[in-house]
């Protein structure tokens, strides 16, 4: 790599908050695994190896697409929401697909399985970007400009619900209403789609037993039908955040993570971390990731002021991805949640997840470059 063109991305306003997750996230994977990768594979390193190698990827991925100028990504954009939703109807292929605890959500590469919905959700922020800046006069006085995007991306909703992945729809959904508020859709439209939306997801919540279980588990963990049932992976994790007190049983000491806390190092990984490091550790991650999302809306806003309508918008988009994620992994991992299968971002073991995420960040770097001057009253949003 060229250091004088990785200048810029060091004097980015993104780039220590997204250094230190890696850094953090390294660790928090390498600690919790410990216990399983030895069971498995008779290494206590080999998902702290794995992660490693992903982190490497994940650098090399955030180069690569913060040189992508955002003038090609609007011409991308329609096609990168095509390409998304070939990949969702691919995880249904005999050879392709891969099932993982009775979900097909993961396209098997060979050297690694991918996400089919992480892709989803990042091309749906594109896509409604460039549509909100192309038909912005359409999208702010009529039902047809409004209801155009959100009946494409219903397409793409239900082939999520089919996989099955819930949370994905809430955090897609929530990203695009968000990007669609800030994009000047009069209120009433917007909190009727809201509505719709809660009602559907309500529909889509009661349609399925074990999310109905999940519910029941939720709103009482502790029934002795449930604590070693369907609540049992709640009851587990709140138990580690309660022998993690204020400073923690100490780093690699988690009892938890050896078999008590299903998928410790992948979407209850913040536990064992409260677990280990105490309340303060868990505020100290969590802070982290609040500085990246402020870094985040400030390069949104920043674009916003200077008139770099689709860079905000993108720039909206992906912090509202990255919030509803760690908001929602969050609030399972302490109780206020159902349990869901959603990573924590830059936290959670996974390939996938993790190369996304530095994806993300690389477009935001990109947008917070192209974005602090100010737009002539000649040129376009996309310039």
């Amino acid at each position: 790599m060229n250091l004088q063109r990785l200048h810029w991305q060091h004097q980015n306003p993104l780039f220590f908050p997204w250094l230190a997750l890696l850094m953090l996230g390294w660790l928090m994977v390498s600690s919790a695994s410990t216990g399983i990768a030895d069971y498995y594979t008779g290494n206590a390193a080999y998902f702290s190896i794995r992660q490693g190698v992903y982190l490497l990827a994940g650098v090399l991925a955030l180069y690569a697409v913060s040189q992508i100028s955002l003038q090609r990504w609007a011409r991308l954009d329609v096609w990168f929401l095509l390409l998304s939703v070939v990949g969702l109807i691919l995880v249904f292929a005999p050879v392709i697909g891969h099932e993982v605890n009775g979900s097909r959500r993961w396209l098997n590469l060979g050297i690694i399985k991918v996400q089919a919905s992480e892709l989803a959700k990042l091309a749906a922020v594109f896509y409604v970007a460039g549509y909100l800046v192309r038909r912005q006069d359409e999208v702010q006085s009529s039902w047809k400009g409004f209801l155009k995007p959100v009946g494409l991306l219903l397409f793409v909703v239900l082939l999520l619900l089919l996989e099955p992945d819930f949370g994905a729809v809430v955090v897609l959904m929530g990203a695009v209403l968000t990007q669609l508020f800030l994009g000047g859709v009069k209120a009433g439209q917007f909190f009727l789609a809201l509505l719709v939306t809660l009602v559907l997801s309500g529909i889509a919540l009661g349609a399925e037993s074990y999310r109905v279980e999940r519910l029941m588990a939720y709103l009482d963990p502790w029934n002795p039908d449930h604590v070693y049932g369907t609540g049992y992976q709640l009851t587990q994790s709140l138990i580690a955040f309660g022998r993690g007190e204020w400073l923690g049983v100490g780093l690699g000491e988690s009892v938890q993570k050896l078999f008590y806390l299903p998928e410790a190092h992948t979407d209850f990984v913040f536990a064992i971390w409260a677990e280990e490091t105490g309340l303060l550790g868990a505020v100290a991650a969590l802070g982290l990731l609040v500085w990246l999302l402020s870094r985040i809306w400030s390069v949104a806003w920043q674009a916003q002021q200077n008139g770099h309508l689709y860079a905000a918008y993108i720039a909206i988009g992906i912090a509202t991805l990255f919030g509803l994620q760690v908001l929602i992994n969050v609030g399972v991992n302490i109780g206020l949640l159902p349990t869901k299968g959603l990573t924590l971002p830059f936290y959670s073991y996974g390939g996938s997840s993790l190369l996304v995420c530095c994806a993300m960040v690389g477009i935001v770097m990109r947008i917070a470059h192209e974005t602090a001057v100010p737009l002539t009253e000649t040129e376009v949003a996309y310039a």
